[in-house]
């Protein structure tokens, strides 16, 4: 963005090139390309790649196939990674867990998500999500960016860049990492700006008595003193841009006045002491404990009725390529009652046929057994040619099975409806009124956009 373009951005005018009065200042909130379906997104992500084949994707098959080897024809001669690349043998693995259908739609779920099964009507489960990623740091990185290589913007940040704010007071873009979780690494890239201005990078929340750092007045400085150093400091900030007029210094400001407002709102949209008890047997007691994925679930419903944007909730732990059959199982109990109530919720409070909600990891696992297979256990390695994610709300078609995979889910089955990586952005920003080809960003003489040159809207699960 050149000078010229900030200014006109920033809505300043005239040969001064002066920031209006920054205590009186009101940035207009951009309006959607078209009607909006959603008018915000919830995105549960499930760092390190949730087993389709033990939760979602039910292959009755692998049982009779037991032991047996992958078939060369279902492989088709495709990468596999270096932790498995070398194994002599694939033997492919069988679910351990029994699946049954559920609700009306009859969507086929596996025993480890009963709670999920109670919503499965609200949800669409997505097959035959597809992505070129097959390591983590990549394939979270395009799930998050809509590219592999670091250094794009964030989902969350491309919104609040496009869409503004519903509220002033709060941070359009939230984050929230369950706390004492090992695993993959995550990085704060996944929720930052890249080369958009600083404002828009995501805002995290942390597991503390202050949620946000440094949002509170040092010892001995008032309310008042706090707003006139913040005058003052706008002050001289502008006086910089006229000049030097770098478009970081306005971000800046804003920034600091944000972080002032946010002194009142953020403590009480985080106090859950006075959520009922039902709220807290319908999302789990860990919902009592901060931190806890159930807690930041919470918190999320709550972030949707204060008008946050986008709330992008980071739960690490499903990357099992041994001992799959026991750590699954201590991911869904961490994560389903809490994710089948956040949709539960949202529903009962009139806010789900506006609120998106994503379930999700950056790809899935082999059927085939990584290391050694025996009679109870098995792990699985990386997979990226399709796995399975769902979302509810926001203009989605609730109990709706959205493509088909081989008996193996080791492939798309061919002429089956799909959706890549950019197929899952340009139909989330579809659904919040965005045209996808339209939202740009121009940064070292090319015009990017989330959906980089790719992406189609999935017009089949849009109800």
């Amino acid at each position: 963005m050149n000078r010229r373009e900030f200014l006109q951005y920033s809505g300043l005018t005239g040969s001064s090139m002066m920031l209006p009065s920054f205590a009186d200042e009101n940035i207009a909130i951009k309006k959607p390309h078209f009607s909006p379906k959603a008018k915000r997104v919830i995105y549960l992500y499930q760092s390190g790649g949730p087993s389709q084949l033990d939760l979602f994707d039910y292959k009755p098959k692998l049982a009779k196939l037991h032991g047996q080897e992958l078939p060369d024809s279902v492989r088709q001669g495709q990468r596999l990674t270096g932790m498995s690349g070398n194994q002599s043998s694939l033997p492919l693995a069988k679910s351990a867990f029994k699946f049954k259908q559920h609700g009306q739609s009859g969507t086929w779920l596996s025993e480890l998500l009963p709670n999920t099964a109670k919503i499965v009507d609200d949800i669409c489960v997505v097959k035959t999500m597809h992505t070129e990623a097959i390591n983590h740091g990549p394939g979270s990185t395009f799930l998050q960016t809509g590219s592999q290589i670091p250094g794009r913007p964030s989902i969350g940040a491309w919104l609040q860049y496009g869409l503004g704010t519903d509220n002033p007071d709060m941070p359009p873009f939230v984050v929230m990492v369950t706390k004492g979780k090992g695993g993959q690494p995550l990085f704060a890239r996944l929720w930052g700006n890249g080369f958009l201005p600083s404002e828009f990078q995501g805002v995290q929340f942390r597991a503390a008595k202050d949620p946000v750092l440094y949002l509170n007045n040092p010892a001995g400085i008032s309310a008042a003193a706090r707003r006139n150093v913040l005058d003052k400091l706008a002050q001289l900030q502008k006086d910089q841009f006229r000049s030097e007029g770098d478009p970081e210094i306005n971000s800046r400001i804003r920034q600091y006045d944000m972080a002032y407002r946010m002194q009142k709102s953020i403590p009480e949209a985080v106090d859950i002491k006075n959520e009922p008890d039902y709220i807290f047997d319908l999302y789990g007691q860990d919902a009592r404990k901060p931190g806890t994925y159930a807690h930041n679930c919470l918190l999320a419903r709550r972030m949707a009725e204060r008008g946050v944007k986008f709330t992008q909730l980071y739960h690490k732990g499903w990357d099992q390529h041994g001992n799959l059959p026991r750590d699954i199982k201590n991911q869904c109990r961490e994560t389903d009652q809490a994710s089948a109530a956040l949709v539960t919720d949202l529903k009962q409070r009139g806010l789900l046929d506006d609120t998106l909600v994503v379930w999700g990891g950056e790809f899935g696992r082999t059927s085939y057994c990584q290391g050694k297979l025996t009679a109870n256990n098995y792990g699985r390695d990386h997979h990226p040619k399709c796995f399975s994610m769902w979302m509810a709300g926001g203009g989605i078609k609730g109990g709706l099975s959205f493509g088909e995979t081989d008996d193996f889910s080791y492939n798309i089955q061919p002429g089956s409806s799909k959706m890549h990586v950019h197929d899952f952005h340009a139909t989330m920003l579809h659904l919040l009124g965005v045209d996808h080809k339209k939202l740009t960003y121009k940064f070292q003489g090319r015009r990017y956009r989330l959906t980089d040159v790719h992406g189609h809207v999935c017009k089949e699960i849009i109800s």
